[in-house]
């Protein structure tokens, strides 16, 4: 299901961690914003394809849904799966174990990154709306198109001719192509343009697909992030603007991460 690059990049145990320490904290209280706006109210059934250790399950279950995870990774399946409320299965996008409609609301927040063929992606997006009941919704996360560059100029990562090259390759075709070498360049992925995700869920049949940006441009502040992020005040400041402006056309290609809400037509 993941190439050994790939599953060895997941195995280090870094989701563990990601979202909850450091400039993580930013993508996800913005995901984790647009979910609560967007995912039918409670009691709900909510199948989290691509949970990893159940960063966004664990709460989801707090708040009174049923969630199921679905995983290729196993040391994720295992983590996510010990969690109150929470159950959990290895298993992939392209050829979910679930039944038709059996979910209210599908979430594909790592999946669609790491399938670099249009037409897998797009088998994984059919999944989601076969398993989502009609009228339910479908959310997915797609990295942008630059913010590979964006985060060579932040980080300094473009003192290195590789990751020039690396970068070069995806802003012509969308192909992030790591094999590993640095971990913090990430592993293998697809970085899609903000025009594309709702193109192929409206090639999977789903509807009125809308995208938004995540983190926006405030993802590009460096150190002062963190000072907005630890100040009570501050932070809900920063996160009522990004609300306000998260669907401008003009500043999705900003952000790091994309979210694109669509729904599978009602009968």
């Amino acid at each position: 299901m993941l190439s050994p690059e790939i599953l060895e990049y997941y195995q280090r145990g870094g989701e563990q961690e990601r979202l909850t320490a450091g400039a993580g904290r930013l993508e996800f209280l913005r995901t984790w914003d647009v979910l609560t706006r967007t995912l039918p109210p409670a009691p709900a059934r909510i199948l989290d394809v691509g949970g990893a250790t159940g960063i966004y399950a664990r709460p989801l279950a707090e708040a009174g849904h049923s969630v199921r995870v679905i995983d290729p990774v196993p040391e994720h399946v295992t983590t996510s799966g010990a969690l109150d409320g929470v159950t959990a299965a290895v298993g992939d996008a392209r050829d979910l174990p679930e039944a038709d409609g059996s979910a209210d609301a599908v979430l594909l927040l790592g999946p669609l990154y790491h399938l670099g063929d249009r037409a897998d992606r797009l088998t994984a997006w059919r999944e989601a709306a076969r398993v989502v009941r009609p009228g339910g919704v479908v959310v997915a996360a797609v990295i942008s198109r630059y913010a590979s560059m964006l985060d060579g100029i932040l980080k300094g990562f473009f003192a290195d001719p590789a990751y020039v090259s690396m970068v070069d390759r995806t802003l012509t075709d969308g192909v992030h192509s790591h094999r590993g070498q640095v971990p913090r360049w990430f592993t293998s992925a697809y970085f899609h343009h903000p025009d594309e995700p709702a193109a192929e869920a409206a090639e999977a049949g789903l509807t009125a697909a809308r995208t938004v940006a995540v983190e926006g441009p405030a993802w590009l502040t460096g150190p002062r992030l963190l000072e907005f992020l630890d100040d009570d005040h501050l932070r809900g400041v920063m996160l009522d603007h990004l609300r306000r402006v998260e669907a401008e056309p003009s500043l999705l290609g900003a952000s790091s991460h994309l979210l694109t809400v669509a729904h599978r037509p009602a009968v």
